[in-house]
């Protein structure tokens, strides 16, 4: 055999070889879409807010208690040399934080000059949803949150309902901290 007829015959064994031993490719799924979001807890509700609309989760730091504001103003807290304004989301909302301070969470936004802290009983972290998980149905006992709402994940027989903070910074209600004289 000649040594170019020799050299191509070893190159094809190597190849026959590599293809014998090679793995196959996996299988190939299908990747659906998700949505992600900051899971957190309001009494027995969870609640995921939009990635974007939350700037930071913070332990609830001390505060001082402002005179002259709404039950639901817990007080104003310095967090790295900036004055964060911290609000009770329970008592925003008619009822009362439960558990010790301890468990409670802060989630700061930041929208435009805004910046606040919404203190809430829990977060779960980021929470990954498939995107047909998706409804517009509101659980009856979150009718009070409706403005803030947009829809819900169902997964593993848990609801997420979609809470915007943003949509509560910009209302009303929310920049009206003064208590009636």
């Amino acid at each position: 055999m000649s040594e170019p007829s020799a050299a191509f015959a070893a190159l094809l064994d190597i190849a026959e070889r590599s293809v014998r031993a090679a793995r196959g490719l996996p299988a190939q799924v299908d990747i659906k879409p998700h949505w992600s979001g900051i899971g957190f807890s309001l009494g027995d509700h969870r609640l995921v807010a939009p990635m974007g609309e939350v700037a930071e989760i913070l332990v609830q730091p001390p505060s001082t208690r402002l005179p002259g504001v709404k039950p639901w103003v817990a007080g104003v807290s310095n967090v790295r040399g900036r004055l964060l304004p911290l609000i009770d989301m329970e008592v925003f909302f008619g009822g009362n934080l439960a558990g010790g301070r301890k468990n409670h969470r802060v989630l700061a936004l930041e929208l435009g000059d805004l910046f606040s802290g919404l203190i809430v009983n829990q977060v779960y972290g980021m929470q990954h949803f498939p995107v047909d998980c998706f409804t517009d149905e509101i659980p009856q006992a979150l009718e009070p949150l409706r403005p803030y709402l947009a829809g819900a994940y169902k997964q593993n027989d848990v609801t997420w309902t979609v809470f915007s903070p943003f949509k509560l910074a910009q209302s009303k209600e929310f920049f009206n901290a003064a208590a009636a004289s």
